[in-house]
Protein backbone atom coordinates (compact mmCIF):
# COMPACT_ATOMS: atom_id res chain seq x y z
CA UNK A 1 0.00 0.00 0.00
CA UNK A 2 3.07 2.25 -0.23
CA UNK A 3 1.76 4.39 -3.12
CA UNK A 4 -1.95 3.59 -3.12
CA UNK A 5 -3.08 6.87 -1.51
CA UNK A 6 -1.00 9.13 -3.75
CA UNK A 7 -1.76 7.06 -6.86
CA UNK A 8 -5.55 7.17 -6.58
CA UNK A 9 -5.42 10.93 -6.00
CA UNK A 10 -3.08 11.34 -8.98
CA UNK A 11 -5.26 9.20 -11.28
CA UNK A 12 -8.45 10.96 -10.18
CA UNK A 13 -6.98 14.36 -11.03
CA UNK A 14 -5.64 13.06 -14.34
CA UNK A 15 -9.16 12.03 -15.24
CA UNK A 16 -10.55 15.38 -14.10
CA UNK A 17 -12.89 13.94 -11.46
CA UNK A 18 -13.92 15.20 -8.06
CA UNK A 19 -13.99 12.78 -5.14
CA UNK A 20 -17.79 12.72 -5.34
CA UNK A 21 -17.76 11.94 -9.07
CA UNK A 22 -15.28 9.12 -8.57
CA UNK A 23 -17.33 7.74 -5.69
CA UNK A 24 -20.45 7.69 -7.88
CA UNK A 25 -18.64 5.92 -10.71
CA UNK A 26 -17.22 3.09 -8.61
CA UNK A 27 -20.13 2.81 -6.19
CA UNK A 28 -18.69 3.86 -2.84
CA UNK A 29 -19.28 6.97 -0.71
CA UNK A 30 -17.18 10.13 -1.00
CA UNK A 31 -15.80 10.18 2.58
CA UNK A 32 -14.16 6.82 1.92
CA UNK A 33 -12.43 8.21 -1.16
CA UNK A 34 -11.08 11.05 0.97
CA UNK A 35 -9.85 8.70 3.67
CA UNK A 36 -8.11 6.48 1.10
CA UNK A 37 -6.39 9.45 -0.56
CA UNK A 38 -5.23 10.82 2.79
CA UNK A 39 -4.00 7.41 3.95
CA UNK A 40 -6.33 7.36 6.94
CA UNK A 41 -7.93 4.06 5.92
CA UNK A 42 -7.04 1.01 3.88
CA UNK A 43 -9.64 -0.31 1.43
CA UNK A 44 -10.76 -3.88 1.10
CA UNK A 45 -9.37 -5.95 -1.77
CA UNK A 46 -12.70 -5.68 -3.60
CA UNK A 47 -12.44 -1.88 -3.57
CA UNK A 48 -8.84 -2.01 -4.82
CA UNK A 49 -10.01 -4.27 -7.65
CA UNK A 50 -12.79 -1.80 -8.53
CA UNK A 51 -10.35 1.10 -8.68
CA UNK A 52 -7.83 -0.96 -10.64
CA UNK A 53 -10.48 -1.90 -13.21
CA UNK A 54 -11.81 1.64 -13.46
CA UNK A 55 -8.40 3.18 -14.19
CA UNK A 56 -7.10 0.18 -16.17
CA UNK A 57 -4.00 -0.05 -13.97
CA UNK A 58 -2.66 -3.33 -12.61
CA UNK A 59 -3.10 -3.78 -8.86
CA UNK A 60 0.65 -4.23 -8.37
CA UNK A 61 1.30 -0.90 -10.12
CA UNK A 62 -1.46 0.79 -8.14
CA UNK A 63 0.08 -0.33 -4.84
CA UNK A 64 3.83 -0.42 -5.47
CA UNK A 65 4.73 2.10 -8.20
CA UNK A 66 4.65 5.89 -7.96
CA UNK A 67 2.55 6.61 -11.07
CA UNK A 68 3.37 10.31 -10.96
CA UNK A 69 7.01 9.39 -11.62
CA UNK A 70 5.90 7.02 -14.36
CA UNK A 71 4.21 9.99 -16.01
CA UNK A 72 7.48 11.93 -16.00
CA UNK A 73 9.35 8.95 -17.42
CA UNK A 74 6.78 8.50 -20.17
CA UNK A 75 7.02 12.18 -21.04
CA UNK A 76 10.78 11.81 -21.38
CA UNK A 77 10.36 8.76 -23.63
CA UNK A 78 7.58 9.71 -25.99
CA UNK A 79 6.74 13.34 -25.31
CA UNK A 80 3.16 12.66 -24.22
CA UNK A 81 1.51 12.74 -20.83
CA UNK A 82 0.13 9.69 -19.13
CA UNK A 83 -3.59 9.64 -19.78
CA UNK A 84 -6.54 7.40 -19.16
CA UNK A 85 -8.03 6.27 -22.44
CA UNK A 86 -11.72 6.89 -23.05
CA UNK A 87 -13.42 3.51 -23.04
CA UNK A 88 -16.95 2.30 -23.68
CA UNK A 89 -18.78 0.03 -21.25
CA UNK A 90 -22.15 -1.68 -21.51
CA UNK A 91 -25.03 -1.44 -19.04
CA UNK A 92 -23.32 -4.07 -16.87
CA UNK A 93 -20.12 -1.97 -16.74
CA UNK A 94 -18.32 -4.48 -18.97
CA UNK A 95 -15.69 -2.86 -21.16
CA UNK A 96 -16.32 -3.00 -24.90
CA UNK A 97 -13.78 -3.32 -27.70
CA UNK A 98 -13.92 -0.36 -30.07
CA UNK A 99 -13.36 -1.00 -33.77
CA UNK A 100 -11.42 1.48 -35.91
CA UNK A 101 -12.15 0.61 -39.56
CA UNK A 102 -10.00 1.89 -42.42
CA UNK A 103 -12.42 4.74 -43.15
CA UNK A 104 -12.18 5.97 -39.55
CA UNK A 105 -8.38 5.70 -39.27
CA UNK A 106 -7.73 9.25 -40.48
CA UNK A 107 -10.08 10.72 -37.88
CA UNK A 108 -8.70 8.54 -35.11
CA UNK A 109 -5.52 10.58 -34.87
CA UNK A 110 -7.58 13.63 -33.86
CA UNK A 111 -10.23 11.85 -31.85
CA UNK A 112 -8.43 9.06 -29.97
CA UNK A 113 -8.73 10.92 -26.66
CA UNK A 114 -12.23 12.28 -27.37
CA UNK A 115 -14.96 10.25 -25.70
CA UNK A 116 -17.58 11.50 -28.16
CA UNK A 117 -15.49 10.25 -31.09
CA UNK A 118 -14.85 6.87 -29.44
CA UNK A 119 -18.57 6.50 -28.72
CA UNK A 120 -19.29 6.76 -32.46
CA UNK A 121 -17.07 3.76 -33.28
CA UNK A 122 -18.59 0.26 -33.50
CA UNK A 123 -18.15 -1.70 -30.26
CA UNK A 124 -18.38 -5.38 -29.34
CA UNK A 125 -17.12 -8.04 -26.92
CA UNK A 126 -14.92 -11.06 -27.55
CA UNK A 127 -15.67 -13.64 -24.84
CA UNK A 128 -12.43 -15.59 -25.27
CA UNK A 129 -9.92 -16.58 -22.60
CA UNK A 130 -6.95 -15.00 -24.38
CA UNK A 131 -8.28 -11.52 -23.55
CA UNK A 132 -7.62 -10.39 -19.99
CA UNK A 133 -10.24 -8.44 -18.06
CA UNK A 134 -7.43 -6.24 -16.72
CA UNK A 135 -6.40 -4.94 -20.15
CA UNK A 136 -7.91 -2.54 -22.66
CA UNK A 137 -8.30 -3.70 -26.25
CA UNK A 138 -9.09 -2.01 -29.52
CA UNK A 139 -9.38 -3.40 -33.04
CA UNK A 140 -7.84 -1.65 -36.06
CA UNK A 141 -8.42 -2.52 -39.71
CA UNK A 142 -5.22 -2.33 -41.74
CA UNK A 143 -4.65 -1.37 -45.36
CA UNK A 144 -1.83 -2.46 -47.68
CA UNK A 145 0.47 -5.44 -48.11
CA UNK A 146 3.44 -4.38 -45.97
CA UNK A 147 2.71 -7.02 -43.30
CA UNK A 148 1.99 -10.01 -45.52
CA UNK A 149 0.97 -12.77 -45.04
CA UNK A 150 -1.54 -10.81 -42.94
CA UNK A 151 -3.68 -9.44 -45.78
CA UNK A 152 -4.91 -5.92 -46.43
CA UNK A 153 -8.30 -5.43 -44.83
CA UNK A 154 -7.54 -7.66 -41.84
CA UNK A 155 -8.54 -6.53 -38.36
CA UNK A 156 -5.74 -6.40 -35.78
CA UNK A 157 -6.63 -6.90 -32.12
CA UNK A 158 -4.45 -4.57 -30.07
CA UNK A 159 -3.77 -4.47 -26.34
CA UNK A 160 -3.11 -0.96 -25.04
CA UNK A 161 0.37 -0.37 -23.60
CA UNK A 162 0.56 2.35 -20.98
CA UNK A 163 4.35 2.30 -21.14
CA UNK A 164 5.08 1.24 -24.72
CA UNK A 165 8.84 1.22 -24.06
CA UNK A 166 8.32 -2.17 -22.36
CA UNK A 167 7.28 -3.82 -25.63
CA UNK A 168 9.40 -6.75 -26.78
CA UNK A 169 11.83 -6.18 -29.62
CA UNK A 170 10.29 -6.85 -33.06
CA UNK A 171 6.84 -7.16 -31.51
CA UNK A 172 4.11 -6.40 -34.09
CA UNK A 173 2.02 -3.45 -32.98
CA UNK A 174 -0.38 -0.76 -34.05
CA UNK A 175 1.56 2.51 -33.77
CA UNK A 176 -0.31 5.81 -33.69
CA UNK A 177 1.84 8.83 -34.56
CA UNK A 178 1.24 12.46 -35.40
CA UNK A 179 2.79 12.15 -38.88
CA UNK A 180 1.95 8.62 -40.05
CA UNK A 181 -1.39 8.11 -38.32
CA UNK A 182 -2.33 4.45 -37.81
CA UNK A 183 0.28 1.92 -38.99
CA UNK A 184 0.84 -1.78 -38.34
CA UNK A 185 4.55 -2.62 -38.01
CA UNK A 186 7.15 -4.43 -35.95
CA UNK A 187 8.94 -2.19 -33.48
CA UNK A 188 12.67 -2.34 -32.97
CA UNK A 189 12.68 -1.40 -29.33
CA UNK A 190 15.97 0.45 -29.31
CA UNK A 191 16.07 4.22 -29.07
CA UNK A 192 18.55 5.71 -31.52
CA UNK A 193 20.83 8.65 -30.87
CA UNK A 194 18.43 10.96 -32.69
CA UNK A 195 15.56 9.93 -30.35
CA UNK A 196 13.82 7.75 -32.91
CA UNK A 197 12.80 4.12 -33.19
CA UNK A 198 12.77 1.91 -36.26
CA UNK A 199 9.66 0.25 -37.69
CA UNK A 200 9.88 -2.91 -39.81
CA UNK A 201 7.52 -4.58 -42.28
CA UNK A 202 7.20 -8.36 -42.68
CA UNK A 203 7.07 -7.84 -46.44
CA UNK A 204 10.75 -7.37 -47.30
CA UNK A 205 9.84 -5.22 -50.30
CA UNK A 206 9.28 -2.43 -47.78
CA UNK A 207 12.40 -0.97 -46.19
CA UNK A 208 12.52 -0.16 -42.45
CA UNK A 209 12.06 3.47 -41.52
CA UNK A 210 12.50 5.59 -38.41
CA UNK A 211 9.98 7.63 -36.49
CA UNK A 212 10.67 10.25 -33.84
CA UNK A 213 9.71 9.21 -30.34
CA UNK A 214 7.88 12.43 -29.57
CA UNK A 215 5.54 11.76 -32.52
CA UNK A 216 4.22 8.53 -30.97
CA UNK A 217 0.89 8.97 -29.19
CA UNK A 218 -0.29 5.38 -28.72
CA UNK A 219 1.04 1.84 -29.09
CA UNK A 220 -1.24 -1.20 -29.14
CA UNK A 221 0.52 -4.58 -28.92
CA UNK A 222 -0.88 -6.88 -31.61
CA UNK A 223 -2.18 -10.10 -30.05
CA UNK A 224 -4.23 -11.50 -32.93
CA UNK A 225 -6.11 -10.70 -36.09
CA UNK A 226 -9.35 -11.41 -37.91
CA UNK A 227 -9.43 -11.93 -41.67
CA UNK A 228 -12.03 -13.03 -44.20
CA UNK A 229 -9.48 -14.12 -46.81
CA UNK A 230 -8.97 -17.60 -45.39
CA UNK A 231 -9.36 -19.40 -48.73
CA UNK A 232 -6.94 -17.10 -50.50
CA UNK A 233 -4.48 -17.38 -47.65
CA UNK A 234 -4.55 -21.16 -47.69
CA UNK A 235 -4.15 -21.18 -51.45
CA UNK A 236 -1.12 -18.90 -51.26
CA UNK A 237 0.44 -21.00 -48.52
CA UNK A 238 -0.16 -24.18 -50.54
CA UNK A 239 1.45 -22.64 -53.63
CA UNK A 240 4.47 -21.51 -51.61
CA UNK A 241 4.84 -24.97 -50.08
CA UNK A 242 4.63 -26.54 -53.53
CA UNK A 243 7.30 -24.20 -54.85
CA UNK A 244 9.58 -25.03 -51.93
CA UNK A 245 9.11 -28.76 -52.54
CA UNK A 246 9.96 -28.33 -56.21
CA UNK A 247 13.11 -26.40 -55.31
CA UNK A 248 14.11 -29.09 -52.81
CA UNK A 249 13.59 -31.88 -55.34
CA UNK A 250 15.60 -29.97 -57.92
CA UNK A 251 18.40 -29.42 -55.42
CA UNK A 252 18.42 -33.11 -54.51
CA UNK A 253 18.63 -34.04 -58.17
CA UNK A 254 21.52 -31.62 -58.74
CA UNK A 255 23.41 -33.05 -55.74
CA UNK A 256 22.82 -36.57 -57.01
CA UNK A 257 24.13 -35.66 -60.47
CA UNK A 258 27.15 -33.93 -58.94
CA UNK A 259 28.02 -37.03 -56.91
CA UNK A 260 27.67 -39.15 -60.04
CA UNK A 261 30.11 -36.92 -61.93
CA UNK A 262 32.62 -37.07 -59.08
CA UNK A 263 32.49 -40.87 -59.09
Amino acid sequence: MNFFASNIKFLRKQKGLTQSELADKIGINRPKIGSYEEGRAEPKLSVIQQISHFYKVNIDELLEIDLSLTQSRLKDINGSNLRVLPIIVDRNNMEQISLVPIKAAAGYLEGYSDLEYIEQLPTFQLPIKELSSNSTYRMFQINGDSMLPIPSGAYIIGEYLLDWATIKNQQPAIVISSNDGVVFKRIENRIKDDNSIELHSDNKLYAPYSIKIHEVTEVWKAIGYLSFELTAGLSDATNQLGQMNEMLLQLQQEVKELKGNLN
